[in-house]
């Protein structure tokens, strides 16, 4: 039987790596001037608000199972509230891009400023996606943590 934790584990990469590969789709998009492309991209960020959705309703579940575990509360709390925020802006990016796809699918004359805008507010989330991602990864691996220290007469590689 697969637990909260087992479900958020099994969602909460793609929230931060879809928006990096449609952010690249639009890119490649944009420059070739193929709508279709620019229209994966908007689905790929659409995606990304709906897995962010599933890993946020997962997380307070993972959250009770990991303290369990004895891990840092602090840092849970600290990974909790990056997530927060990163979400609101992956449904942001989501909603933006539904209506950015009905520009585009219409050819309304707003549906270029619509793709320069949904590349802004998808770099914005990428960029808030690096502390959920950090602090998550913390949770379960502090090899990844900046403060982590060998333990003594162990070799570095």
């Amino acid at each position: 039987m697969n637990n909260a934790a087992h479900l958020h584990l099994l969602v909460n990469h793609l929230p931060i790596f879809l928006p990096l590969f449609g952010l690249i789709m639009l890119i490649i998009g944009i420059v070739s001037k193929s709508e279709i492309v620019k229209r994966v991209s908007l689905a790929m960020f659409v995606f990304a608000g709906l897995f962010a959705f599933i890993a946020s309703s997962t997380g307070e579940g993972a959250e009770e199972i990991v303290e369990e575990l004895k891990r840092s509360h602090d840092l849970i709390h600290e990974h909790e509230e990056a997530a927060e925020t990163f979400a609101l802006l992956s449904y942001v990016l989501a909603i933006f891009s539904i209506v950015a796809f009905w520009f585009n699918w219409k050819k309304h004359p707003f549906k270029d400023l619509s793709m320069y805008i949904a590349l802004l507010i998808s770099v914005i989330v990428i960029y808030f996606s690096y502390p959920t991602g950090q602090t998550g990864g913390e949770i379960t691996h502090p090899e990844v943590s900046n403060s982590f220290k060998v333990p003594a007469g162990e070799d570095e590689d």
